[in-house]
């Protein structure tokens, strides 16, 4: 304890007040401020180049390859040990991601080859760009959707398929282009804006919404028939207006291995050792359903099939961008939606995973590898693509370590591309539909909603409004609904602040909300209250007002209990962290307010000093 710690120690002991003289810190030029501003904004985590100082020209050069490409930095640390986990980790996501990218393919209205190709290139780039070891990058069901929806409002996919397929790899291109542009001039905190309530909403709705199109595959509708909205009663209507085209054979089976599947994750769940079994599910059912239909011929008996499928790998598609006319504005703004959501959710994978394994993950890289995935995707074949969770949990499940998985995925639905495609043209539609029921009904996370509804329930409100505006009327609405809620709160947080009256805690010198720690009690003339959030020009009138109204309601208890009148106004600054002019201003209009109550307030704001024991509560005097 130094000498003046001592002093200040000895005069609280002898009952006398402390004065503690709060001094203004150096002003920094405007161009230094101007810097920190930039930095904490797009540079919070790390200097650009503070990993290259204080070490040698080549290992300068060394570093700088393994930020640009993060395959270089585990692949020079790769065992074979470590590649048998991610060989079996890669192999299980492939016997998911064929059936489900099969499926995904129906959502936007396109050959289901498609949903094949863009588990081939996506991931190979992303291996190589990435920093997350466990993040599985393939076709996301919500996002699939919202693309479609989006691109079916320009281009009908059966009256244009040339152009809507176009369509499709321009926008992926330009989402790409976006996303990576969002990660080299680190503005990844514009993704923040979807807050986890929003997504969680907006999830659930988009899995009852694609659910509900599914049933065009489980009732054999022709696609031609079936609505091109994805709206509750569009699809319901769909259904119901066709039922002549309903067949009993499709149903059943498809009824028959979703029942199957369903077991499957109940067992995987309560047995987690047997995660495996739910994993090779899909694959067996397209299987043995395949197999079924091509022994009875039961597409001769109304059975719709997958048919046709193209042989070989990825075509190159660069030709087929838009790079000008009507069709590229729309593919702008498209790829900038579709795009956004990707990001987020891709990132919120890679948090979850990098936490859970306790790894440092980068965001603004991240989002350059989903941009340059997606923009090497566009020019070949492939859509809009990112991080799944179903199968980033599945291939750690597995035991995958790096993004060799990934690499791993890639080759096997290559090779499937190669050899296997004709052995698809008996697969059932509606086996294609049970699978995508059964794995987008995972993402409704009951547990999530029921936490937010506990937390916050402005945060309920957002995923409510995220969830029925997408099941009713359409993604983009549930997302705008869910981002305006979310503004609103925000707005809400910082034109009204928190505050607090606080009270002493019984035995202690401790002074606490007195609506939290019920047997605080007040000070006797003293009425303290405490502001929670920094003050300026959006909350200082309600700070200002709140004030007024705490000292009218304390006269009016004390004056019911004939209690001794308030003498001292003291307000708890603790929190508050910046404080511009308005409040400077709100506080003398305070003071000023309180002299003409005859209340004496103890901090003198236009010299910044505070002359208060709050322990002790020596208020004989104020500045």
């Amino acid at each position: 304890m130094t000498g003046i710690e001592s002093k200040n120690y000895s005069s609280m002991t002898e009952g006398k007040r402390l004065v503690h003289q709060v001094v203004v810190p150096p002003k920094d030029s405007f161009a230094i401020e101007t810097g920190r501003v930039v930095r904490e904004t797009f540079f919070h985590d790390v200097g650009p180049l503070d990993w290259f100082k204080g070490v040698s020209r080549r290992q300068q050069c060394l570093l700088a390859l393994k930020y640009a490409f993060p395959i270089v930095d585990w692949l020079s640390t790769y065992k074979l040990n470590t590649f048998l986990y991610d060989l079996l980790a890669g192999v299980t996501t492939a016997s998911v991601a064929i059936p489900q990218d099969l499926g995904y393919a129906s959502l936007l209205g396109i050959p289901a080859v498609y949903g094949l190709y863009t588990s081939v290139v996506p991931p190979l780039v992303y291996a190589v760009f990435g920093t997350s070891r466990n993040t599985s990058i393939g076709i996301v069901a919500g996002v699939t959707l919202l693309l479609g929806e989006m691109l079916k409002r320009e281009i009908s996919p059966t009256a244009d398929a040339a152009n809507y397929l176009r369509l499709a790899f321009t926008a992926t291109f330009f989402a790409g282009v976006f996303q990576a542009g969002l990660g080299i001039l680190r503005l990844g905190f514009i993704t923040e804006f979807l807050s986890h309530a929003s997504i969680v909403g907006f999830m659930a709705g988009a899995a009852f919404i694609i659910s509900l199109q599914q049933l065009r595959g489980l009732f054999n509708i022709a696609p031609a028939h079936f609505s091109r909205h994805t709206d509750l009663v569009s699809v319901v209507r769909s259904v119901l207006d066709h039922t002549d085209e309903w067949n009993w054979r499709t149903i059943v089976m498809g009824i028959a291995f979703f029942a199957f599947l369903s077991m499957t994750k109940f067992l995987a769940k309560k047995k987690p050792r047997l995660f495996w079994v739910a994993a090779i599910a899909p694959l067996v059912s397209v299987i043995i359903s395949t197999a079924l239909v091509f022994l009875t011929r039961a597409d001769k008996h109304g059975v719709m099939i997958v048919g046709y499928v193209k042989k070989g790998m990825n075509p190159s598609s660069a030709h087929q961008i838009f790079f000008s006319g009507p069709f590229m504005y729309s593919a702008v703004k498209i790829g900038l939606v579709t795009g956004l959501v990707a990001l987020t959710e891709g990132l919120a994978i890679g948090r979850t995973f990098a936490t859970l394994c306790d790894y440092r993950m980068d965001g603004n890289k991240e989002m350059m590898s989903f941009g340059f995935m997606n923009i090497f995707g566009s020019l070949f074949s492939c859509f809009v693509s990112t991080g799944m969770f179903s199968r980033s949990a599945l291939s750690y499940n597995a035991g995958g370590l790096t993004p060799m998985s990934n690499i791993v995925m890639a080759i096997i639905v290559a090779i499937t591309l190669s050899v296997l495609t004709p052995l698809i043209y008996y697969t059932p539609s509606c086996i294609l539909s049970a699978v995508v029921i059964s794995a987008v009904l995972t993402i409704i996370d009951l547990k999530a909603l029921w936490l937010i509804w506990k937390v916050d329930t402005l945060d309920f409100l957002t995923s409510l409004g995220a969830f029925f505006g997408t099941l009713f009327v359409s993604i983009e609405i549930g997302l705008l609904t869910a981002v305006c809620i979310s503004f609103v709160k925000i707005l809400f947080n910082i034109t009204r602040p928190h505050t607090a009256i606080l009270g002493k805690i019984p035995g202690t010198t401790v002074y606490r909300n007195m609506a939290q720690y019920l047997k605080a009690t007040s000070v006797p003339g003293i009425l303290a209250i405490r502001i929670d959030s920094a003050v300026y020009f959006s909350n200082s009138a309600y700070i200002h007002d709140k004030i007024l109204v705490y000292l009218e309601k304390e006269k009016q208890r004390l004056g019911k209990i004939d209690g001794p009148k308030v003498c001292y106004l003291v307000i708890d600054l603790t929190p508050v962290t910046n404080i511009d002019t308005n409040g400077v201003i709100a506080f003398e209009r305070i003071e000023k307010a309180m002299k003409k109550h005859g209340i004496q307030a103890p901090a003198c704001f236009g010299n910044w000093i505070t002359q208060t024991s709050w322990h002790g509560w020596d208020l004989s005097g104020s500045s």
